[in-house]
């Protein structure tokens, strides 16, 4: 973006090159996934946040392709034309959304051998978000989680990901989702909406051991809990304080070089424990394509934008 503003803010921009540092390797990117995120980084809403403020922005958190140039100081086994895929953090001209992208070569895992660069571009950014939520919430085998927003990117990761470690599952869903939703993993699935905590204690009555909330229901979601339970949320929520609840906002900015969980996903997605959801793909230019969709809602699985 050369200014903030709805979709047709996004268009295509020359950037000149990022420099490569110590630590740090370059990728050609062929694909960038389109996250909710994005939209606010393109309106504004997160401008007071970037150390950066001049033009132009470029969103972007997720990223697949190719690693291009390797920095001095990096210690690593991937070699210059590996099929790659990284999680970055952007900031004024550095975002996923661009060819030339260099990042911490802690950020890069290799890309899954059975999936494209779109499919892999999908995984980075909400798969590590969803591993740190589990990590956080540290359940056990045969422990109860509810998950919210069980169709999207975040929630489908954290299904299959708690259905791998031997929980117990119950996620919300549309009627049309639903169908989807239990070919995630989900042991239980409850009907989404304002009232979804009551319907996971009919189900539950002494509530959930804990929640991964990705539908950002905050507090109405938190009496399917049970006292002293554990709940972890993707917008900053911190909880009320009440019952004991343990509610760990999760920031993926904090396992943004985690590379050994990254490639874990990336072990999992070719185990066909992960599945890699790609509902559309849009040339760069088309972009604002991109996000007009995403915002008009009810997209299953992700967009992505290739080069």
């Amino acid at each position: 973006m050369t200014e903030f503003g709805g979709p047709e803010a996004l268009h295509v921009v020359d950037v000149p090159p990022e420099p490569l540092g110590p630590g740090q390797v370059r990728l050609r990117v062929t694909a960038a996934t389109v996250n909710p995120t994005d939209t606010y980084a393109r309106n504004g809403t997160y401008a007071q946040r970037d150390p950066v403020k001049q033009f132009p922005y470029v969103p972007g958190m997720d990223a697949a392709g190719t690693l291009a140039e390797i920095g001095p100081d990096v210690q690593t086994d991937l070699r210059v034309g590996d099929r790659v895929m990284a999680v970055v953090l952007p900031s004024g001209a550095h975002g996923g959304y661009r060819e030339d992208l260099v990042v911490p070569a802690r950020s890069v895992a290799r890309s899954p051998e059975n999936a494209g660069d779109a499919e892999a571009s999908t995984l980075p950014m909400n798969g590590l978000t969803a591993r740190l939520a589990l990590d956080l919430m540290a359940l056990q085998p045969g422990q109860v989680l509810a998950v919210t927003g069980a169709a999207g990117a975040f929630g489908g990761y954290v299904i299959q990901l708690a259905k791998h470690e031997g929980l117990t599952v119950v996620a919300d869903a549309s009627e049309a989702d639903e169908q989807l939703v239990r070919e995630l993993g989900a042991d239980v699935v409850v009907r989404r909406g304002d009232d979804v905590a009551e319907r996971i204690r009919e189900r539950f009555p002494q509530g959930v051991d804990g929640l991964a909330d990705g539908s950002v229901q905050n507090e109405l979601v938190l009496p399917a809990v049970a006292d002293g339970g554990t709940v972890t949320t993707v917008r900053g929520y911190e909880g009320n304080g009440e019952r004991g609840l343990r509610v760990h906002p999760v920031l993926i900015r904090s396992y943004a070089e985690e590379q050994e969980k990254l490639d874990g996903l990336r072990a999992l997605a070719e185990q066909g424990v992960l599945t890699l959801r790609v509902a559309r793909t849009f040339p760069a230019e088309q972009g604002a394509e991109a996000h007009r969709l995403l915002e008009g809602g009810g997209i299953r699985g992700r967009l992505v934008i290739t080069f």
